[in-house]
């Protein structure tokens, strides 16, 4: 299954922090990449990009100006849009479906979402039907949607590797 994450509306006063968290949960729990719309900002791409040079995988970063255009493109590449929402339907009513499609864009709002995402996707689906975090809900997601067996992945070409102790902290690499 192929998996992009798409931030829809950065805004660089307010999303920095949950913007760049976004990037590192779709890398880190199996994503193949996020696409960031909204106010360009530079630092998201730079982080992101350092994260996975350091720790490895392969994982695109970009930036679209149009959410429109992002959503458009991928849909004419075959991927099925899926819009997390506190409004749409329980994800686990949905996730058997979804895993059989394939592609999926999986796109992540914030505050303003506008109706038109609504329309736009083929689905619209819940983590949970009460205000939550974004990243919550995308980590849930993708948890769900990868069966949890994205916790043993393996990143290729790492720098840094954390190894895992009861205590403290041993991370090997540059």
């Amino acid at each position: 299954m192929k998996v992009i994450v798409f931030r829809l509306g950065h805004r660089i006063s307010r999303d920095h922090r949950i913007s760049t968290h976004c990037g590192l949960v779709a890398r880190a729990l199996g994503a193949d990449g996020i696409v960031y719309s909204g106010d360009q900002d530079q630092a998201i791409l730079d982080s992101v990009t350092r994260v996975r040079e350091d720790w490895g995988g392969k994982f695109s970063v970009a930036y679209e100006k149009s959410w429109k255009k992002v959503v458009k493109d991928y849909k004419r590449k075959g991927y099925t849009i899926v819009h997390l929402t506190m409004y749409g339907m329980p994800v686990q009513k949905k996730l058997s479906g979804l895993r059989r499609k394939g592609k999926l864009l999986v796109v992540v709002g914030g505050e303003k979402v506008p109706w038109e995402m609504y329309e736009m996707a083929d689905f619209n689906v819940a983590v949970t039907s009460q205000p939550h975090s974004e990243i919550a809900a995308l980590a849930v997601f993708l948890d769900r949607i990868f069966f949890s067996k994205e916790l043993d992945k393996k990143f290729s070409r790492a720098k840094k590797t954390v190894i895992p102790q009861e205590r403290g902290k041993k991370v090997i690499g540059k």
